[in-house]
Protein backbone atom coordinates (compact mmCIF):
# COMPACT_ATOMS: atom_id res chain seq x y z
CA UNK A 1 0.00 0.00 0.00
CA UNK A 2 1.43 4.06 -0.28
CA UNK A 3 2.54 4.98 2.33
CA UNK A 4 1.38 8.79 3.11
CA UNK A 5 2.20 11.07 5.99
CA UNK A 6 -1.27 10.23 7.80
CA UNK A 7 -0.26 6.71 8.04
CA UNK A 8 2.85 7.42 9.31
CA UNK A 9 1.35 9.55 11.95
CA UNK A 10 -1.18 7.37 12.96
CA UNK A 11 1.71 4.68 13.51
CA UNK A 12 3.24 7.35 15.73
CA UNK A 13 -0.03 7.67 18.16
CA UNK A 14 -0.27 4.03 18.70
CA UNK A 15 3.49 3.87 19.68
CA UNK A 16 3.30 7.07 21.52
CA UNK A 17 0.42 5.91 23.75
CA UNK A 18 2.24 2.65 24.71
CA UNK A 19 5.44 4.41 25.67
CA UNK A 20 4.05 6.72 27.74
CA UNK A 21 1.60 4.51 29.51
CA UNK A 22 4.21 2.15 30.10
CA UNK A 23 6.67 4.76 31.39
CA UNK A 24 4.20 5.92 33.97
CA UNK A 25 3.32 2.43 35.01
CA UNK A 26 6.85 1.62 35.41
CA UNK A 27 7.14 3.69 38.16
CA UNK A 28 5.38 1.41 40.68
CA UNK A 29 9.09 -0.55 39.80
CA UNK A 30 9.77 -2.07 43.19
CA UNK A 31 6.78 0.02 44.92
CA UNK A 32 3.79 -1.89 44.06
CA UNK A 33 1.15 -2.28 46.98
CA UNK A 34 2.14 -5.50 47.45
CA UNK A 35 4.95 -7.95 45.48
CA UNK A 36 2.70 -9.40 43.10
CA UNK A 37 1.31 -6.25 41.90
CA UNK A 38 4.79 -4.72 41.98
CA UNK A 39 5.30 -7.32 39.32
CA UNK A 40 2.36 -7.27 37.25
CA UNK A 41 2.81 -3.82 36.84
CA UNK A 42 6.40 -3.95 35.94
CA UNK A 43 5.54 -6.86 33.33
CA UNK A 44 2.76 -4.76 31.93
CA UNK A 45 4.94 -1.92 31.51
CA UNK A 46 7.40 -4.11 29.78
CA UNK A 47 4.39 -5.54 27.52
CA UNK A 48 3.61 -1.66 26.30
CA UNK A 49 6.82 -0.51 26.10
CA UNK A 50 7.40 -3.57 23.79
CA UNK A 51 4.67 -2.57 21.73
CA UNK A 52 6.14 0.88 21.37
CA UNK A 53 9.05 -0.56 20.18
CA UNK A 54 7.69 -2.62 16.85
CA UNK A 55 5.71 0.30 16.23
CA UNK A 56 8.40 2.80 16.34
CA UNK A 57 10.45 0.17 13.98
CA UNK A 58 7.98 0.35 12.06
CA UNK A 59 7.55 3.89 11.68
CA UNK A 60 11.08 4.60 10.72
CA UNK A 61 10.00 2.38 7.92
CA UNK A 62 7.45 4.29 7.10
CA UNK A 63 9.33 7.37 7.16
CA UNK A 64 12.05 5.80 5.54
CA UNK A 65 9.97 5.78 2.18
CA UNK A 66 8.31 8.67 2.75
CA UNK A 67 11.88 11.17 2.86
CA UNK A 68 14.35 8.59 2.77
CA UNK A 69 15.49 9.45 6.72
CA UNK A 70 16.91 6.72 8.31
CA UNK A 71 16.04 6.55 12.23
CA UNK A 72 15.35 3.82 14.93
CA UNK A 73 13.44 3.86 17.85
CA UNK A 74 15.17 5.68 20.16
CA UNK A 75 15.11 8.26 18.26
CA UNK A 76 11.29 8.52 18.15
CA UNK A 77 11.64 8.16 22.42
CA UNK A 78 14.56 10.06 23.44
CA UNK A 79 15.01 12.78 20.85
CA UNK A 80 11.15 14.12 19.76
CA UNK A 81 10.17 17.50 21.36
CA UNK A 82 7.11 17.61 23.82
CA UNK A 83 4.65 19.03 21.02
CA UNK A 84 6.11 16.12 18.78
CA UNK A 85 4.25 13.21 20.88
CA UNK A 86 0.89 12.40 19.71
CA UNK A 87 -0.65 10.63 22.68
CA UNK A 88 -3.98 10.38 24.74
CA UNK A 89 -3.45 13.36 27.70
CA UNK A 90 -4.92 9.80 29.88
CA UNK A 91 -1.53 8.35 29.26
CA UNK A 92 0.83 11.53 30.52
CA UNK A 93 -0.83 12.00 34.11
CA UNK A 94 0.48 11.40 36.99
CA UNK A 95 -0.70 8.33 39.36
CA UNK A 96 -1.90 11.19 41.70
CA UNK A 97 -5.65 11.60 42.45
CA UNK A 98 -8.32 14.09 43.32
CA UNK A 99 -7.86 12.42 46.99
CA UNK A 100 -3.89 12.45 46.99
CA UNK A 101 -3.69 15.96 48.27
CA UNK A 102 -0.58 17.10 46.09
CA UNK A 103 2.07 15.87 43.39
CA UNK A 104 4.44 15.14 46.79
CA UNK A 105 1.73 12.27 48.03
CA UNK A 106 1.94 9.02 47.95
CA UNK A 107 0.79 7.20 44.31
CA UNK A 108 -3.05 6.16 44.50
CA UNK A 109 -3.35 2.56 43.17
CA UNK A 110 -7.03 3.53 42.56
CA UNK A 111 -5.87 5.90 39.82
CA UNK A 112 -3.47 3.44 38.29
CA UNK A 113 -6.24 0.50 38.03
CA UNK A 114 -8.90 2.86 36.81
CA UNK A 115 -6.66 4.39 33.90
CA UNK A 116 -5.16 1.11 32.93
CA UNK A 117 -8.65 -0.36 32.75
CA UNK A 118 -10.42 2.28 30.47
CA UNK A 119 -7.31 2.35 28.23
CA UNK A 120 -7.11 -1.27 27.86
CA UNK A 121 -10.57 -1.92 27.19
CA UNK A 122 -10.30 0.22 24.50
CA UNK A 123 -7.09 -0.97 23.11
CA UNK A 124 -8.42 -4.52 23.27
CA UNK A 125 -11.28 -3.16 20.63
CA UNK A 126 -8.57 -1.40 18.65
CA UNK A 127 -5.72 -4.09 18.42
CA UNK A 128 -8.35 -6.65 17.15
CA UNK A 129 -9.82 -4.05 14.72
CA UNK A 130 -6.13 -3.36 13.25
CA UNK A 131 -5.53 -7.07 13.14
CA UNK A 132 -7.79 -6.74 9.54
CA UNK A 133 -5.58 -3.30 8.55
CA UNK A 134 -4.40 -3.49 5.00
CA UNK A 135 -0.97 -2.51 6.71
CA UNK A 136 0.08 -6.18 7.18
CA UNK A 137 3.11 -5.23 9.74
CA UNK A 138 0.69 -3.51 11.89
CA UNK A 139 -1.61 -6.53 11.54
CA UNK A 140 1.07 -8.47 12.67
CA UNK A 141 1.82 -5.95 15.51
CA UNK A 142 -1.40 -5.99 16.60
CA UNK A 143 -1.91 -10.21 16.24
CA UNK A 144 0.91 -9.74 19.48
CA UNK A 145 -0.46 -6.59 21.08
CA UNK A 146 -3.86 -8.20 21.55
CA UNK A 147 -2.94 -11.43 23.35
CA UNK A 148 -0.89 -8.90 26.20
CA UNK A 149 -3.76 -6.32 26.44
CA UNK A 150 -6.48 -9.16 26.87
CA UNK A 151 -4.53 -9.91 30.03
CA UNK A 152 -4.42 -6.05 30.95
CA UNK A 153 -8.13 -6.29 31.09
CA UNK A 154 -8.45 -9.29 33.08
CA UNK A 155 -5.76 -7.73 35.78
CA UNK A 156 -7.34 -4.36 35.44
CA UNK A 157 -11.09 -5.42 35.92
CA UNK A 158 -10.38 -7.58 38.95
CA UNK A 159 -8.64 -4.87 40.48
CA UNK A 160 -11.59 -2.40 39.82
CA UNK A 161 -14.23 -4.76 41.04
CA UNK A 162 -12.30 -5.73 43.73
CA UNK A 163 -11.54 -1.65 44.74
CA UNK A 164 -15.30 -0.60 43.99
CA UNK A 165 -16.84 -3.29 45.65
CA UNK A 166 -14.61 -3.39 48.72
CA UNK A 167 -14.18 -1.31 51.43
CA UNK A 168 -15.72 1.99 52.10
CA UNK A 169 -12.37 3.52 51.46
CA UNK A 170 -11.35 1.74 48.82
CA UNK A 171 -14.67 2.61 46.90
CA UNK A 172 -14.10 5.85 47.87
CA UNK A 173 -11.32 6.21 46.46
CA UNK A 174 -12.21 4.20 43.34
CA UNK A 175 -15.50 6.20 42.66
CA UNK A 176 -13.01 9.47 42.81
CA UNK A 177 -10.32 8.28 40.55
CA UNK A 178 -12.98 7.28 37.95
CA UNK A 179 -14.57 10.63 38.45
CA UNK A 180 -11.41 12.17 37.24
CA UNK A 181 -10.05 10.25 34.47
CA UNK A 182 -13.35 8.89 32.72
CA UNK A 183 -13.67 12.92 30.93
CA UNK A 184 -10.41 12.55 29.51
CA UNK A 185 -11.49 8.98 27.51
CA UNK A 186 -13.50 11.29 24.81
CA UNK A 187 -10.37 12.18 23.49
CA UNK A 188 -10.40 8.15 22.23
CA UNK A 189 -13.23 8.59 20.24
CA UNK A 190 -12.92 12.22 19.01
CA UNK A 191 -11.75 11.69 15.04
CA UNK A 192 -9.53 14.17 13.35
CA UNK A 193 -7.73 14.51 9.70
CA UNK A 194 -5.01 11.79 10.84
CA UNK A 195 -7.70 9.06 11.99
CA UNK A 196 -9.68 10.17 9.02
CA UNK A 197 -7.20 9.51 6.48
CA UNK A 198 -6.18 6.33 8.54
CA UNK A 199 -9.86 5.01 8.05
CA UNK A 200 -9.95 5.76 4.63
CA UNK A 201 -6.80 3.94 3.64
CA UNK A 202 -8.33 0.92 5.70
CA UNK A 203 -4.88 1.48 7.96
CA UNK A 204 -7.28 1.68 11.00
CA UNK A 205 -10.48 2.22 12.20
CA UNK A 206 -12.99 4.99 12.95
CA UNK A 207 -12.81 5.74 16.37
CA UNK A 208 -16.16 6.23 16.50
CA UNK A 209 -16.40 2.31 15.19
CA UNK A 210 -15.39 1.51 18.63
CA UNK A 211 -16.94 3.61 21.43
CA UNK A 212 -20.38 1.51 21.48
CA UNK A 213 -18.50 -2.04 22.70
CA UNK A 214 -16.01 0.03 24.71
CA UNK A 215 -18.87 1.66 26.66
CA UNK A 216 -20.56 -1.63 26.89
CA UNK A 217 -17.19 -3.13 28.53
CA UNK A 218 -16.83 -0.14 30.76
CA UNK A 219 -20.49 -0.60 32.13
CA UNK A 220 -20.61 -4.06 32.33
CA UNK A 221 -17.40 -3.65 34.91
CA UNK A 222 -18.99 -0.62 36.49
CA UNK A 223 -21.96 -2.35 37.42
CA UNK A 224 -19.84 -5.25 39.02
CA UNK A 225 -17.73 -2.82 41.10
CA UNK A 226 -20.56 -0.59 42.29
CA UNK A 227 -19.17 2.52 40.92
CA UNK A 228 -21.10 5.06 39.11
CA UNK A 229 -20.24 6.76 35.48
CA UNK A 230 -19.65 10.29 35.89
CA UNK A 231 -21.95 12.67 33.42
CA UNK A 232 -20.55 13.21 29.89
CA UNK A 233 -18.13 15.67 29.50
CA UNK A 234 -18.20 18.34 26.60
CA UNK A 235 -14.30 19.05 26.27
CA UNK A 236 -12.41 16.76 24.21
CA UNK A 237 -8.32 16.92 25.71
CA UNK A 238 -5.72 17.49 22.85
CA UNK A 239 -2.35 14.88 23.59
CA UNK A 240 -3.05 13.29 20.13
CA UNK A 241 -2.41 16.65 18.40
CA UNK A 242 0.25 17.31 20.21
CA UNK A 243 -1.02 19.66 22.99
CA UNK A 244 -0.05 17.79 26.72
CA UNK A 245 -0.90 18.77 30.70
CA UNK A 246 1.47 20.08 32.29
CA UNK A 247 2.76 16.77 33.76
CA UNK A 248 4.09 15.85 30.13
CA UNK A 249 7.34 18.14 30.43
CA UNK A 250 8.33 16.53 33.80
CA UNK A 251 7.77 12.53 32.39
CA UNK A 252 9.81 13.43 29.64
CA UNK A 253 12.50 15.02 30.86
CA UNK A 254 13.14 11.97 33.40
CA UNK A 255 12.88 9.59 30.33
CA UNK A 256 14.70 11.18 28.27
CA UNK A 257 17.63 12.73 30.47
CA UNK A 258 20.30 9.63 29.78
CA UNK A 259 20.13 9.35 25.85
CA UNK A 260 20.30 12.97 25.69
CA UNK A 261 22.89 13.53 27.76
CA UNK A 262 25.05 10.55 26.23
CA UNK A 263 23.80 10.40 22.95
CA UNK A 264 24.91 7.62 20.56
CA UNK A 265 25.97 5.70 23.85
CA UNK A 266 25.73 1.84 24.53
CA UNK A 267 25.83 -0.79 26.85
Amino acid sequence: MTTTPEHLAYVLRLADNALILGQRNAEWCGHGPILEEDIALTNMSLDLIGQARMLYTHAAELERQLTGATKTENDYAYFRAEREFANFTLAELPHFGPLSGNADADKDYAVTIVRNFLYATLMLHLWSALESSDDTQLAAIAAKSVKETRYHVHHAREWLVRLGDGTDESHRRAQAALDYLMPYTSEFFAADAIDDAAAAQRVGPAPASLEAAWRADVDDALADATLTPPAPVQHVMTGKQGEHSEHMGYLLAEMQSLARQHPGATW
